[in-house]
C-alpha cells in the first residue's frame, strides 16, 4: 500500500484495479487528513507510514494547502472498463483538486442581465402600438 500511496502522491493519478483503488482510498485519506497540520509529528508520522521523504515533501507542501478547506473526500475513483487479461475491472483513483475537467476555480461568473423600462423607453412603445393601430384601422377604410 505504501508503494501505491507513494505513487499516487507524487503523479496525483494512476491506474489500477477497482479493489486495489478501494483499500488505497483508506490508506490515503488518513495521511492527507494528518498533512493539514505541518508539524514535526505529523510529518514524522506520515513518513512512517510512506517511507519515502520526497512524497512526504511533496504531500505536505503541494497537496496539504490545495485540500486545506476540504473536510474530507480527498480522492476520486473513475471506473474505465475491464482489463482485457483477466476481465478485472480497472479504474484511475485521483485527488480531486488535480482533474482540471472537474474542478470549476477559474471559471466566468455567469452574469444575468436586468432590464430596465425607463419613461422614454414606455412612451417609444406606447407610440408604436398607437400607430400600428391607425394603420390598422385605416386600411379597412381604404377599400
Amino acid at each position: 500500500m505504501s508503494n501505491m500511496a507513494t505513487s499516487l502522491i507524487m503523479h496525483k493519478r494512476i491506474s489500477t484495479t477497482l479493489a486495489k483503488a478501494k483499500e488505497l482510498r483508506k490508506y490515503v485519506e488518513p495521511l492527507v487528513t494528518r498533512s493539514k497540520n505541518d508539524t514535526t509529528h505529523s510529518r514524522r508520522m506520515v513518513f512512517s507510514q510512506l517511507q519515502n521523504k520526497f512524497a512526504v515533501t511533496e504531500l505536505f507542501r503541494e497537496i496539504a494547502p490545495k485540500i486545506a478547506a476540504r473536510p474530507g473526500g480527498y480522492t476520486r475513483i473513475l471506473k474505465t472498463g475491464f482489463r482485457k487479461g483477466d476481465n478485472a475491472e480497472m479504474c484511475i483513483i485521483e485527488f480531486v483538486d488535480y482533474n482540471e475537467t472537474y474542478t470549476v476555480e477559474g471559471g466566468k461568473k455567469k452574469t444575468t442581465r436586468t432590464r430596465r423600462s425607463s419613461k422614454k423607453a414606455a412612451a417609444e412603445v406606447a407610440e408604436t402600438v398607437a400607430e400600428v393601430a391607425e394603420t390598422a384601422a385605416e386600411a379597412p377604410a381604404a377599400e
